[in-house]
C-alpha cells in the first residue's frame, strides 16, 4: 500500500518505538471505550489498543456488519486478551446508547472516531443536519457523559479539512473543535488532524478496488492533491494523541520526504500498474463505459481523469494555519498544535439554539445552515458551485 501513495516507509515507527514501554504500561492498566470503532480509523485504533492488552475495551459502532468484521479481524490477527473485550452495535445519538452508558460508563479513556466524513454529504439539508449531529452534538454529548462518569481523558478525531475549511464537513469539524475548547475546562481533551486514510471505507481509493472487482472504469480528479496515511498510521496517531497529548493538543503528521502531496490520478495509475494494467485515458464517461468491455483483455483499463468542479473541493490540504502555535520538537514525526481554552460562549449558544429551532420546526434549508456556519467561521471559504459528486461517475 505504501508504494501506491509514493512512500517507502511508515511515518511514526520511531515515535511509537520510543514510546512503546509507556504505551504498554498505560494501555494494559486502563479501560477504553472506542466510539465509531468499526470504521477504518476506528478499527485501526481498536487494534492498536487491543494488542497492548487493555483491562477493558468496549467498542461501539452503528454498523453491525463492520463490527462483525472487526471482531473476526482481531481474533484472526491477535487472538484474545485477559481484559473485558465487547462490541455494541449502537447509534451514539440513541436512547439505547445513553442507557448503555448509564449501566456501565466506567472508563479511563474515551476515543471518538465517529464522523460523517464525505464532502458529498453536504449536498442536501437533511444529510447536512445529520453531519452536524454526528460531528458536533454527539461529540459534545459524549464528552458531557465522560465528565459525569469521571473519565480521565477524551480523544476525538478532527480532520485536516478543519484547517482553513472550504467545505461543510471540514467546517463542522472546526466548529466541533470550538465546542471542545469549552469542554476542555472540565476534562482533558486531545485530538488529531490527519490526511486521507488510504483505501478507507467509502474513500475514492477504496472505490478503485470496487471498480476492478465489478469491471467498471476508474474515475479520479487530476488536479486534487492529498496527503495519505495508511490505516495503521491513523491508529498510531490517534493512540499517541490520546495517551501523550496535553489538554487541548491537536496532533498531526509532520511533513517530510515520506509525506507529500499526490494526486488521485497518480495513485490510480500506480494502482492499475500493480494490478497488471496500463491506464487508458478516456475523453468521456460514455467512452469509458464502452471500452471496459474490451480493454482489460488487452492489459489496459479505461480511466477518466478530470478537473474538479464540485462544491467543497480544496486543491490541497493543510494541517494547521499560520495563526496556530506549534510544538515541533517533542516527537520525531508528530507535530502538535497547542491551544488555549479560547471560545466564544455566546457564539456556541447561538449555534445550539439555531439548530434546535430548525429541528423543532422540522424545516430548514441548506442556505440557512451555510449562513450559520459563516457566523461561526467568518473566514469560511465555502463556495457553492451547484455541482456535487453524486452527479458524477
Amino acid at each position: 500500500m505504501l508504494n501506491l501513495i509514493g512512500r517507502k516507509k511508515v511515518l511514526f515507527s520511531e515515535d511509537v518505538k520510543n514510546a512503546e514501554e509507556i504505551l504498554k504500561k498505560e494501555v494494559s492498566s486502563s479501560r477504553f471505550l472506542v466510539l465509531g470503532g468499526a470504521g477504518s480509523i476506528g478499527q485501526a485504533v481498536t487494534k492498536e489498543i487491543f494488542k497492548r492488552n487493555p483491562k477493558k475495551l468496549h467498542v461501539v459502532d452503528i454498523s453491525e456488519n463492520n463490527m462483525v468484521e472487526l471482531v473476526r479481524d482481531i481474533r484472526s490477527s491477535f487472538g484474545y486478551i485477559d481484559g473485558d473485550f465487547q462490541t455494541f452495535a449502537l447509534d451514539i445519538g440513541s436512547i439505547e446508547y445513553d442507557a448503555f452508558i448509564e449501566a456501565d460508563g466506567q472508563y479511563d479513556f474515551v476515543l471518538n472516531l465517529s464522523a460523517l466524513k464525505h464532502v458529498r454529504s453536504e449536498k442536501d439539508p437533511y444529510t447536512l443536519m445529520r453531519m452536524i449531529d454526528v460531528n458536533v452534538f454527539n461529540t459534545d454529548k459524549t464528552i458531557q457523559q465522560s465528565i459525569d462518569n469521571g473519565v480521565k481523558k477524551y480523544f476525538c478525531v478532527s480532520t485536516d479539512k478543519a484547517a482553513n475549511p472550504v467545505n461543510m464537513m471540514g467546517a463542522s469539524k472546526r466548529i466541533m473543535e470550538m465546542f471542545l475548547m469549552r469542554r476542555s475546562e472540565q476534562i482533558d481533551i486531545s485530538t488529531a488532524r490527519f490526511a486521507n486514510v488510504a483505501f478507507s471505507d467509502g474513500s475514492l481509493l477504496h472505490g478503485f478496488n470496487q471498480r476492478i472487482e465489478k469491471k467498471q472504469p476508474i474515475v479520479a480528479p487530476s488536479d486534487i492533491k492529498r496527503y495519505f496515511v495508511i490505516p495503521q498510521e491513523s491508529g498510531e496517531l490517534c493512540l499517541m494523541s490520546c495517551i501523550f497529548g496535553d489538554n487541548r493538543d491537536i496532533f498531526f503528521p509532520k511533513l517530510s520526504e515520506s509525506l507529500h502531496l499526490i494526486t488521485f490520478a497518480e495513485i490510480a495509475e500506480k494502482y492499475l500498474a500493480e494490478k497488471g494494467y496500463e491506464a487508458y485515458l478516456c475523453k468521456s464517461e460514455d467512452e469509458a463505459r464502452e471500452l471496459i468491455k474490451t480493454l482489460p483483455a488487452q492489459g489496459k483499463w479505461p480511466c477518466l481523469f478530470t478537473t474538479s468542479d464540485t462544491t467543497g473541493e480544496k486543491d490541497f490540504e493543510e494541517f494547521f494555519t499560520d495563526k496556530e502555535t506549534l510544538d515541533m520538537e517533542r516527537f520525531e514525526n508528530l507535530g502538535i498544535i497547542k491551544n488555549m481554552p479560547e471560545y466564544d460562549a455566546e457564539l456556541l449558544a447561538l449555534f445550539e439554539d439555531t439548530i434546535s429551532q430548525f429541528k423543532q420546526q422540522k424545516s430548514w434549508s441548506k442556505s440557512q445552515i451555510v449562513d450559520l456556519f459563516f457566523k461561526m467561521l467568518p473566514d469560511f471559504g465555502h463556495k457553492e458551485t451547484g455541482k456535487y459528486l453524486d452527479s458524477k461517475m
